[in-house]
């Protein structure tokens, strides 16, 4: 396998350091090679799919299925048979049974990808499982969440502000004018990977590394396919080897606040198993990329969608922090979460049985009509924003939520405070995925208001 060099300089374009190719680039070869692998969909309710999100036609797909209900038993996808929840209510209801409904890797964990079948053969030293807290129950999952919680509360993102809006105004002022560029790759890989790199002291010369470990990680349909497995497992096994030398690095030096001394000087966490560490980084990172780095395209990319939103937005800035809400609304950076039913439980009329695997989709019910009002249109004065449950709810809502609220509150504000218009200008190419929901490219050009 070829190995991953790191950049020799500090690069703000597409990544040309690269030896390896990126999981979206290793995942088309592997299906233009072998297309009668491509993942086949026979019902008609299987959002599974990820072409549905490639070419952006799944609304029409879950509005029928709410119509019909909050939950739906699909019995054949490429990945097992499932429920389908796609009722705001009924994902809270779940949410909030954390013992009936496990996160556990063990079980699952959090995706609606399968286990490998020859998993539960091989020696436990020989399986790859990666378990970190988000896919973990009570009460493992209370101490492992407590260590990094700190690094999120209000007074840590005070302390944060004034040097994520400097670097957010720096890279704004840097942008090119007059001419077409991505905006994925100029502003929003490269604010969440910056702000990544901060939180875990990482070099910031290699932080683009960060940006490709998470793409690796975060692709159910990847995930999915065997011939692939090895590959895969060695770009994240270089990952842990580079932040093992962070961690043996950080244990010879004073404790600082970043993520990784913070792990070191848990009880919680400072011996976990290099599966456990390596979960936990993928957790960090996808956790703190994907996200936050989707719904900052997807901000740009629905205000040129919306123009009467965008002049909403330049003439009362006061609107920004409930536009923050209704954009992570309106993108819901991570389509689904899975859970496990541990036991036969009846929810909304259903009978889930013991073993049956529950995907949770946020997607759709972040445009429920019943609870959001036209919710197919972006409106940055929803009174009702915050109602979203794009970071989960319950237990695992996402412990860096407040972290993204602020990434993206700075954006808009620094944004308006250039008079900054971003016009969709070229090219707009989805990433084609059932877990991260986004943009692998979107072509813009600026200009003033």
């Amino acid at each position: 396998m070829a190995t991953i060099a790191p950049p020799a300089s500090d690069q703000n374009s597409a990544p040309e350091w690269r030896t390896s190719p990126t999981a979206h680039e290793a995942l088309m070869e592997h299906f233009a090679k072998h297309p009668e692998e491509r993942p086949q969909h026979s019902h008609k309710w299987d959002v599974s799919r990820s072409d549905i999100y490639y070419e952006d036609r799944w609304q029409p797909i879950f509005k029928e299925m709410q119509d019909a209900g909050p939950l739906h038993y699909i019995p054949e996808s490429p990945y097992g048979p499932y429920w389908a929840v796609v009722g705001h209510k009924a994902i809270q209801h779940i949410e909030a049974l954390p013992e009936a409904f496990s996160s556990s890797w063990e079980y699952g964990g959090i995706t609606i990808l399968e286990r490998p079948e020859d998993e539960e053969l091989k020696p436990e030293e020989e399986r790859f499982e990666l378990p970190m807290f988000i896919a973990m129950d009570r009460p493992k999952h209370t101490g492992q969440r407590r260590t990094v919680a700190p690094k999120f509360t209000p007074s840590a993102m005070t302390a944060m502000e004034t040097d994520i809006r400097a670097r957010t105004g720096e890279l704004l002022d840097s942008l090119p004018r007059g001419e077409v560029f991505d905006w994925v790759d100029k502003v929003s890989i490269e604010l969440t990977t910056g702000m990544l790199a901060l939180l875990f002291d990482f070099p910031w010369e290699d932080r683009r590394l960060l940006t490709f470990w998470s793409d690796w990680s975060g692709d159910t349909e990847l995930g999915s396919i065997r011939e692939l497995d090895e590959y895969r497992r060695g770009i994240l096994h270089e990952m842990a080897a580079y932040f093992q030398q962070l961690w043996v690095r950080k244990t010879q030096e004073e404790p600082g606040d970043d993520l990784i001394s913070m792990m070191i000087h848990s009880d919680a966490m400072n011996q976990m198993s290099p599966q456990e560490f390596m979960g936990n980084l993928v957790l960090l990172i996808v956790g703190g990329n994907d996200t936050t780095r989707n719904t900052m395209s997807g901000i740009v990319h629905s205000l040129d969608k919306f123009p009467d939103q965008r002049k909403l937005f330049e003439e009362q800035p006061e609107l920004i922090p409930n536009a923050v809400q209704e954009c992570i609304r309106f993108q819901t950076p991570l389509a689904h979460m899975r859970r496990t039913c541990t036991e036969d439980t009846e929810v909304f009329g259903q009978t889930i049985k013991e073993g049956d695997k529950v995907v949770l989709w946020y997607l759709g019910a972040n445009r429920e009509e019943t609870v959001f009002e036209n919710p197919h249109k972006l409106d940055i004065t929803r009174d009702n924003a915050r109602r979203h449950i794009a970071f989960g709810y319950g237990i695992h809502r996402c412990v860096g939520a407040r972290l993204a609220e602020l990434q993206l509150k700075v954006l808009l504000e620094e944004m308006h405070k250039r008079r900054m218009r971003v016009h969709v200008a070229g090219d707009v190419e989805r990433v084609r995925a059932n877990f991260v929901h986004g943009f692998r490219t979107l072509e813009v050009e600026i200009t003033e208001f």
